[in-house]
Order: C-alpha cells, then sequence, then structure tokens
C-alpha cells in the first residue's frame, strides 16, 4: 500500500511537472518576441505599425479564452482540455514559423495565443488537486516562478534565437517540446472526468459578449497610445463596444444560472483582492520587460541578442528568489512575503528612474536584481490567498478570471506605459528645445565645433550646419526620450507601492485537502 501511494505520488509530481512546462511555454512566447520585432518585420516586409500586432494578436486571444479555462476544463476535462491546447499551440507555432506575410503571421499568433491560454489557469487549480498542506507551497512557489520568469526570460532567448539562427526559430523551438507535453499529458494527467453534458445549455451568450469586452479592451489598450487614444475613431468605437459589451457581460454573469466565469466569487475577500494584487503584479512584471528592451533598443541601439544579455540577471535573481522563498513561505506569514515582494516591485522601478542615455548591462544590473529576486514573492503568495480561499468546487470557474487578471494587468500596464512615453517626450522635448537658443553657449559651441568638423567632410558650411541641426535634434529626442524612461517606470513604482499597503486587508487562508475528482 505504501508502494501505491509512493508511486502514485512520483506519478502525480511528474505529471504536474509536465503541466508547468507547458504553461512556461504558453508564458514564454507572449515575450519571445519582444527583442526582435524589428527582424519579423524586416522578413516579412511589414510596416511599423503593423509589426506591434505579432505581439498584440496574442494577448488578445490569449486574454479572451483564459477566462474560458474553467468551464472548458468540466466539459472536456483536466487532461483532454490540456492535450488538445498543447497540441493546438504546437501547430499554430508551426504555421507561425511558416508565415510569409504580415497578415498570416498576425492570424497564426491569434491562433497561437487562443490554442495555447487554456495551459495557463489548468496548473493553477490542478496545483490544488496534486499538493496539500504545507506542499502547496512548493507547488505556488514553481508556479510564481514561471509565472514571473518566463515572460522576463521571453526576450532574451528569443534574441538569442533570432541572432543565433533566425526569427523563425522562435515558433520552431516549440515543437518538439509542444509534442512532449502533449503525449505526457495525455499519458499521465487523470484528474477528473468530461462532462459533455454542459454543452447544452451553456451561456454562449455570455461567452459571446465576454469576447467582445476583453477583445475590444486588449484592442484599446495595446493601440490606443500609438493612435493618440479618443482622436482616432477606431479607438473610440471599440473602446464603446468594450464598454457595452462589459455592462452586459457583468449583468449577465451575475443574473444567468451557470455562468461561464464565476463573478460572484469576487465576494470573497480574499479572491478579490487577490485579483487586484494579481492585476498588479501583472503591471509590476510585464511593463518593465515592455520598457527595458525598448529603451535598449531605440536609445542605445542594442542588438536582439545584446538586449537579452543586457537583461539576463533579472531572470538569475529570479531563480535565486525561489528557494528563498519555499524557506521562508514555511516561517513567515506569506502576506508580509507579498508585501516585501510588492515593496521590492517599488524600490526597483525607483531606482530605473535614475536611467540616462548611456545605461546598459551594468548600470541595470540592481535595478533588474531589486525586481527579479521578489517575483515569486510577489506572485506566489496572491495564488494561495487568493485561490486557496475559496471553496474546492468554485477553483475551475475562478481560477480563469484570477489569471486573466495578472494578463489583464500587463496589458494595462503596458498601455500606460506606452501613454506615459508620448505624452512625456514631446513635453520633455519641448522644455529641452525652449532651453536651445542663440544666448545658450554650450549650445553656440556645440554648433561651432560640430560645423567646422562636418564642412570638410560635407563640402559646405551650409551642409555641415543642417547635419549639425539634425544631430542636435536626434540628442535633443534621446534626452527626452530617457527622461520618458524614467518617468514610466517611477508611474509603475506608485502603483507597486500604494498595492504593497492593501496586502494586510487579506485574511490568512488555512490549507484544505485537495478537491475529489467530483468537485472538478
Amino acid at each position: 500500500m505504501s508502494g501505491k501511494a509512493e508511486h502514485r505520488g512520483f506519478r502525480d509530481i511528474f505529471a504536474f511537472a509536465v503541466m508547468t512546462f507547458g504553461m512556461f511555454i504558453a508564458l514564454l512566447d507572449i515575450q519571445i518576441v519582444a527583442s526582435s520585432m524589428q527582424q519579423i518585420g524586416g522578413g516579412l516586409s511589414a510596416a511599423q505599425d503593423e509589426i506591434g500586432w505579432v505581439q498584440t494578436a496574442y494577448l488578445i486571444a490569449e486574454i479572451t479564452v483564459i477566462p474560458l479555462s474553467g468551464w472548458l476544463t468540466r466539459v472536456f476535462s483536466t487532461r483532454w482540455l490540456f492535450v488538445g491546447s498543447a497540441l493546438g499551440f504546437t501547430i499554430a507555432s508551426m504555421l507561425c514559423g511558416l508565415a510569409t506575410s504580415i497578415g498570416s503571421m498576425i492570424a497564426f499568433r491569434a491562433l497561437q495565443g487562443m490554442l495555447g491560454a487554456s495551459m495557463i489557469p489548468t496548473v493553477f487549480t490542478s496545483s490544488f488537486h496534486y499538493f496539500q498542506g504545507k506542499r502547496r507551497i512548493y507547488s505556488a512557489a514553481v508556479i510564481g516562478t514561471i509565472a514571473s520568469i518566463a515572460p522576463t526570460l521571453g526576450p532574451i532567448i528569443g534574441g538569442w534565437i533570432t541572432d543565433t539562427l533566425t526569427w523563425r526559430w522562435l515558433f520552431y523551438v516549440n515543437l518538439v517540446p509542444g509534442v512532449l507535453v502533449t503525449v505526457g499529458v495525455a499519458l499521465l494527467v487523470d484528474i477528473d472526468a468530461a462532462d459533455l453534458k454542459l454543452l447544452k445549455g451553456a451561456d454562449y451568450l455570455g461567452i459571446v459578449l465576454m469576447a467582445l469586452f476583453l477583445g475590444s479592451l486588449e484592442y484599446v489598450l495595446e493601440e490606443g497610445a500609438r493612435w493618440n487614444w479618443m482622436s482616432d475613431k477606431t479607438i473610440r468605437t471599440f473602446t464603446a463596444v468594450a464598454a457595452i459589451a462589459g455592462v452586459l457581460f457583468v449583468t449577465r454573469s451575475l443574473l444567468f444560472h451557470n455562468p461561464v466565469i464565476d463573478l460572484r466569487a469576487l465576494r470573497n475577500r480574499n479572491f478579490f483582492l487577490g485579483c487586484g494584487l494579481s492585476f498588479v503584479t501583472g503591471i509590476g512584471i510585464f511593463a518593465p520587460i515592455f520598457l527595458t528592451p525598448l529603451f535598449l533598443g531605440y536609445v542605445r541601439d542594442f542588438s536582439a541578442s545584446q538586449t537579452g544579455m543586457a537583461i539576463f540577471s533579472t531572470g538569475v535573481a529570479s531563480l535565486i528568489g525561489v528557494p528563498c522563498y519555499v524557506t521562508l513561505g514555511k516561517r513567515i506569514d506569506l502576506r508580509w512575503l507579498m508585501m516585501f515582494g510588492l515593496a521590492c516591485f517599488a524600490v526597483s522601478m525607483w531606482s530605473f528612474s535614475f536611467i540616462t542615455h548611456d545605461w546598459g548591462a551594468d548600470q541595470l544590473l540592481l535595478p533588474q536584481l531589486l525586481r527579479g529576486f521578489p517575483q515569486v514573492f510577489a506572485v506566489a503568495p496572491a495564488v494561495l490567498l487568493g485561490l486557496g480561499a475559496l471553496p474546492p468546487q468554485r477553483l475551475k470557474y475562478a481560477s480563469g478570471l484570477f489569471n486573466m487578471m495578472r494578463n489583464l494587468g500587463g496589458a494595462v500596464g503596458i498601455a500606460i506605459c506606452g501613454a506615459v512615453l508620448n505624452d512625456r517626450t514631446n513635453s520633455h522635448f519641448l522644455d529641452i528645445a525652449s532651453t536651445l537658443t542663440p544666448a545658450n553657449g554650450a549650445l553656440r559651441s556645440f554648433m561651432s565645433g560640430s560645423i567646422s568638423q562636418l564642412a570638410p567632410v560635407l563640402g559646405s558650411a551650409q551642409a555641415a550646419h543642417a547635419a549639425s541641426l539634425k544631430l542636435l535634434w536626434n540628442l535633443a529626442y534621446r534626452e527626452a526620450s530617457t527622461m520618458a524612461y524614467a518617468d514610466a517606470f517611477r508611474t509603475v513604482g506608485i502603483i507597486c507601492l500604494v498595492a504593497t499597503f492593501l496586502v494586510p486587508m487579506l485574511k490568512k487562508v488555512t490549507q484544505t485537502p485537495a478537491p475529489s475528482a467530483d468537485a472538478h
């Protein structure tokens, strides 16, 4: 009997490991293209305003499907939903690598995000089945680490792959792992049974409203800054669609007897606060991943691999933080650990705000260590304190909402940073330009020196003067951009600081036994 239990325990751990590997791949692919956008755009002859959709399409599709995963799990079972998700993700990855135009790439990336989305929340709920008591600290640490480190490693791994092979291998690398995860889950995972009867009488109207709401909202968040928000007709239209569909969806979910998303779970204080803190954690994780490669690429002119190496320290620090969290999690109130994680996020963003145009890997080291090390401290406690406060029978429906909040937080964080960069760059540039007058001695010295150096090369003083003015404009814009990045980091830091003081409002959670198969 003991041998059977030991065998079952090993099988459960191995099954969980295979599932978490699938989750890692799905999360990695959110940001794996981040440092290779220019190369993908060049390879597909895409315009600059089109290439951003390689990432936006994935996020929109993923964030729309994640909340449905609880209902889909009950319909198809954990095993077969995960198998279908992993297999579909693998096939879509192959199609992305084979894409011949920006239109086909955007379509395949949306398919990739949609099919792979269910792998993320399914792992969260499965951890409550496989692990009980103190062991949940370990499983939460694993999940928290993957949720935080995978997006961080995306630009690093993506940059190396692009510079070593080609950008198409950003997608081909998913093929072998995807097949292994598909086969492994099919053979090992046995948590619950499918119930196809749920397809009859399901809230299909609610699904449509939710897709319209989340898809439109994600579009507005991703594209708003680029098109100057409400001055653009398309942005206004999608904002209206998101608002109307959102109100109708919430109303429908609260009134319908069997909704696809359990919004009633938000009545639980821990789950409500956990979703909010997960939202902020998404901002803290995804916003710096958006800002740092952007700064290194456009201000420092780093290559994809140089960008990856410059932010590599974040991933290393995240791994170092895991054993520390596990050790402390068994002895210290998880709320204190979460406060520590969010406070470190805030301090890290404050240290980023001193950024200058010549920052590279050396200068980024300390801010990135301060951001990487506490990531698991911010993510893992939210899982246990938020989801762990719910009864087992509500976990699946609530897990999709919980995970959506983190990804939505990332989308909102990126949108906020994009808006700050756009607005503050223009503001700082105008401030700098206002000081560049003939009365400025430094300006006169710069212009005379530049003209004297360029005149022999360009053949005339007039051409040298024009080139010097262009050089001056570039320098002013570089400094304005750098100052705007500092403002964006500072904004994220303030958000994390405010969230830190919300953590004590969470209640301690008593560990409960694993839910039975029937509960799933």
